[in-house]
This record gives structure tokens, C-alpha cells and sequence, in this order.
């Protein structure tokens, strides 16, 4: 069987796009990933959030809970946090 290494990755043979780690997420999860492209959204933008932090770390806790309740996986759980928190596995570890 050959790999397309265009669309997958060759030492592990996972698709190189990562979205498909966004499948199937709680809706709580899903909730406060909306919360948080809202409130990034603003500070991208030059704008100022009061809420920021809220949303940062309740989607943290919802990223570490469903983590630990096995609603997803560690790799979900770094790709959100790498995505949405913009976290680096390092900086939490």
C-alpha cells in the first residue's frame, strides 16, 4: 500500500489536514471554542475583550475535562489547545 504524501503525513500515515480532530466534539466543547474564535476575533482585530480571559480558561477546563473523561483524545485535546488557546504543548507541560 502506498501513502499519497500529498494529503498524508509519511512516519505516521494521519492526514495532514488535522480538522478531522474537530469531529465529533461535545457540544459544551463546541460552545466554548465558539466563544473564543468570538473573543480572538476581536483582539486580532486591534479590539479589546474584558471577557477574554473567561472564555480562555473555560475553554481550557472544557478541553481538560473532556480529555479526562475520555470524550476525546490527547491529540484532540493538544490540537485544540494549540488551535484555540494558541498553546504550545511546552508551555503547559
Amino acid at each position: 500500500m502506498q501513502i499519497d504524501n500529498a494529503r498524508y503525513d509519511r512516519t505516521n500515515g494521519l492526514p495532514k489536514d488535522e480538522r478531522y480532530l474537530e469531529k465529533g466534539l461535545p457540544a459544551y466543547l463546541q460552545k466554548s471554542i465558539a466563544a473564543m474564535q468570538a473573543s480572538w476575533a476581536i483582539i486580532d482585530s486591534g479590539g479589546m475583550d474584558l471577557h477574554w480571559d473567561i472564555y480562555w480558561c473555560e475553554l481550557n477546563s472544557d478541553i481538560n475535562s473532556a480529555e479526562t473523561e475520555h470524550e476525546i483524545s490527547s491529540d484532540q485535546a493538544w490540537y485544540l489547545r494549540r488551535k484555540y488557546l494558541r498553546m504550545e504543548k511546552n508551555d503547559y507541560v
